[in-house]
């Protein structure tokens, strides 16, 4: 069991990492590209779903927490 946590904590950060590596990239192309709103729009778009996968695993550890105390 304590493996699989710590598989899904790697992937979790490692999700993480390819959607900044892939928004700096578009940020750039689309700054040097002069579309300023686009670029803007994909950061603001990134930082969502990045914050949905860190919500959807904070609720898994309340979830856990509540079972463990049996509340």
């Amino acid at each position: 069991m304590q493996r699989i946590e710590t598989d899904m904590e790697v992937d979790l950060i490692f999700k993480i990492a390819a959607i900044g590596i892939l928004v700096s990239v578009l940020n750039q192309v689309l700054t040097r590209a002069g579309r300023d709103e686009q670029a803007t729009m994909v950061t603001l778009t990134a930082l969502v779903v990045v914050l949905m996968l860190v919500v959807r695993q904070i609720a898994d550890l309340f979830n856990m927490v509540k079972e463990l105390f049996g509340l």
